[in-house]
C-alpha cells in the first residue's frame, strides 16, 4: 500500500491541493479551488471569507485524490501553506466573526503608526521584537477592528491566520507556528515568544485571544471526524503544524540550508533566505521572520508582481505566448520607459500610499512593447531593492530559485538573472508552497514514527532543480539594469510626498 501526502496552498486567488508519494516524492494528483476578493470595498480594503479558503480546500483536496485514485486509508499526513498575515477573527464559539482583512490590506497605517508610538518608534518597535509593524502585518488589523468595529471586537475570542483557519477546520485545535506567527508582529522573533509590550500596546486583554504556539516539527493535531467524512479520509491522518506561504515555500524549494535564497513571482513577490540565527534589519526593511523548520526566514515582500504584468497583458487582450514574445523583442530598458509598480500601495520599500508611476512616455515609447516589458522589469527592479538590502546585511545570493507563475516565463526568467546578476533557477516541482506543505507533514509524520529525521534531509531527497530552465546573467544588460535601478530606486523616493498629496486627493473626490 502506497504511503501518501497531501500539501495545501491557500492563496489569495485560489487553494491548491497536490497528492504527493511519500517514497518518491512524485506528485500524484493535483487541483485548485479559485475564489476573488470581495467587491466594493473601500480603497486600499482587500478581504476574503474564510469559508471561501475552506470549501476551496475541500474541492481541491477531493479532486487531487481522485486523480490520484487514493484510497483513505493511504493519506497519513495533511500539511497547509496559507498565505500570511490575514486577520482571521473567531467568536467564543469557534464561528468567523467577519471577513479577513488580508496581507495586501493598506488600511491599517494609522493604526501600524499608533502601537509603533507606543513601543518607541519604529527603533524601539525593532528593538523590542525584531521587526517594524507594516500595514500588510495582522496586528495593526487587530487594532482597526477595536477602532473601526468596537462591537464585532468584542466578540473576537480568537485570533488566527489563514493556515490557522484551516487547520482549525481540520483538527479542531487552534494553533499557531512559529513562522507564521512572526508575520503577525505580535511575535518576539528573537526569542519565539509574543511580545507583551506591543500586545499591551493593542489591547489589555489580547493575550487571551492568542492560540498556543507550536513548534514548526509539532504536529497540529489528527482529522476531526466531521472533517475526515467530509474528505472521504480517516482520523488517523495526521496534520503538521504548516506555516505561511513563503516559509513553505522555502522547504518546497529546498531552502532549509543557510545560504540558499528563493524568490517567489506571484501576485505579490518576495525574496528569502534561510538563516541560523535572526537576522534584524534596523531600518526594518527586511522582516525577521522565523521560518517553519524551527530557524529564521529574512524575507522582503513586493505587493505588485504578476498584478502588474497580468494588468498590461489583460489590456492588450494578449495571451501568455504572445506577452512573452513581445516583450522578447523589446530591448533591455525598454526604450526608456520605466515602471513604479505600487498599484496600491507597497511594502517594500513601505510606501502604502503609492500608486503605479510610468515614467519616460513619449512619442517612441508609447507602444505596446514597451509598457509590456517596463512592466517585468518594474517588479523586478523593486524586487531587487530589497535583494540588495539582504545583501548589505551579510546574505548574498549566487543563485537564485525562482517559483511563482512569474519563473514559467523564459524572457522574465532571463530580466530576473540580469537585474539580480545572479544564476536564476526553477525546480521540477513548480508548485513550492503545496510541495513544501507535503514535505513538512512528511517530516512531522516520521518524527511521530520515531525516525530521528531533519528537514534538509528529505528536502535533499526530494527537491530537484529544472536544469533546463537555468538562466544566467548577462553582462551587458546586467549594466543596463543597474542604471535603471538607481533611477528606479531615486524615482521612488522623489514621489513618497507626492504619493501622500495624491492619496488625499483621491479619498477627497466623490
Amino acid at each position: 500500500m502506497r504511503t501518501l501526502l497531501i500539501g495545501i496552498d491557500s492563496g489569495t486567488q485560489s487553494t491548491k491541493a497536490v497528492v504527493v508519494d511519500a517514497n518518491s516524492g512524485r506528485l500524484l494528483g493535483a487541483s485548485a479551488g479559485k475564489y476573488d476578493l470581495l467587491p466594493n470595498l473601500p480603497p486600499g480594503a482587500k478581504e476574503q471569507h474564510p469559508h471561501s479558503w475552506r470549501d476551496a480546500t475541500a474541492q481541491a483536496i477531493q479532486a487531487a485524490l481522485k486523480q490520484a485514485k487514493a484510497r483513505p486509508a493511504e493519506v497519513k499526513a495533511i500539511g497547509v501553506s496559507g498565505q500570511q498575515h490575514g486577520f482571521v477573527p473567531l467568536d467564543q464559539a469557534g464561528e468567523v466573526i467577519r471577513p479577513a482583512k488580508l496581507w495586501c490590506d493598506t488600511t491599517t497605517a494609522a493604526e501600524c503608526e499608533e502601537i509603533m508610538a507606543k513601543l518607541g518608534g519604529v527603533k524601539g518597535t525593532i528593538k523590542k521584537q525584531g521587526l517594524a509593524v507594516l500595514p500588510g502585518f495582522t496586528a495593526s488589523k487587530i487594532l482597526w477592528l477595536k477602532k473601526h468595529e468596537p462591537k464585532q471586537f468584542e466578540r473576537l475570542a480568537t485570533v488566527l491566520l489563514p493556515h490557522d483557519y484551516l487547520n482549525y477546520w481540520l483538527t479542531g485545535e487552534k494553533v499557531m507556528e512559529y513562522g507564521d506567527a512572526s508575520g503577525t508582529a505580535l511575535l518576539d522573533v528573537r526569542k519565539r515568544k509574543w511580545c507583551v509590550d506591543t500586545l499591551k500596546a493593542i489591547d489589555a486583554d489580547l493575550a487571551g485571544k492568542l492560540p498556543r504556539l507550536i513548534a514548526s516539527d509539532q504536529p497540529a493535531g489528527r482529522l476531526a471526524a466531521t472533517t475526515a467524512k467530509e474528505l472521504g479520509l480517516t482520523t488517523d491522518v495526521l496534520v503538521s503544524a504548516g506555516g505561511g506561504d513563503n516559509m513553505m515555500g522555502a522547504i518546497g524549494t529546498g531552502n532549509t540550508r543557510a545560504g540558499t535564497v528563493t524568490a517567489s513571482f506571484g501576485t505579490s513577490g518576495t525574496i528569502y533566505a534561510c538563516a541560523d540565527k535572526p537576522v534584524v534589519d534596523p531600518v526594518g526593511e527586511i522582516a525577521a521572520f522565523c521560518d517553519s523548520t524551527n530557524r529564521w526566514l529574512p524575507l522582503l515582500c513586493t505587493m505588485n508582481v504578476t498584478v502588474a504584468t497580468e494588468m498590461v497583458r489583460n489590456d492588450f487582450a494578449w495571451d501568455f505566448k504572445k506577452f512573452e514574445a513581445t516583450v522578447a523583442k523589446t530591448p533591455a530598458g525598454a526604450h526608456g520607459l520605466m515602471l513604479l509598480p505600487y498599484l496600491e500601495g507597497e511594502r517594500t520599500p513601505n510606501v502604502p500610499e503609492g500608486t503605479g508611476v510610468y515614467l519616460g512616455v513619449t512619442p517612441r515609447t508609447f507602444e505596446a512593447g514597451s509598457f509590456a516589458r517596463a512592466a517585468m522589469e518594474g517588479v523586478t527592479l523593486g524586487m531587487n531593492y530589497g535583494l540588495r538590502r539582504l545583501a548589505d546585511l551579510g546574505l548574498r545570493a549566487t543563485q537564485i530559485r525562482a517559483t511563482g507563475g512569474g519563473a514559467n516565463s523564459k524572457v522574465w526568467r532571463q530580466i530576473m538573472a540580469d537585474v539580480f546578476n545572479a544564476q536564476v533557477v526553477t525546480l521540477k516541482v513548480g508548485e513550492g508552497a503545496a510541495y513544501g506543505a507535503a514535505l513538512q507533514a512528511l517530516w512531522c509524520w516520521r518524527l511521530q514514527q520515531g525516525e530521528k529525521v531533519g528537514i534538509a534531509e528529505i528536502t535533499d531527497q526530494f527537491v530537484k532543480l529544472n536544469s533546463a530552465e537555468t538562466a544566467e546573467p548577462d553582462a551587458k544588460r546586467v549594466a543596463v539594469y543597474q542604471e535603471l535601478q538607481a533611477l528606479h530606486d531615486e524615482t521612488s523616493q522623489a514621489l513618497r510626498g507626492v504619493f501622500a498629496k495624491h492619496r488625499k486627493f483621491v479619498l477627497r473626490k466623490p
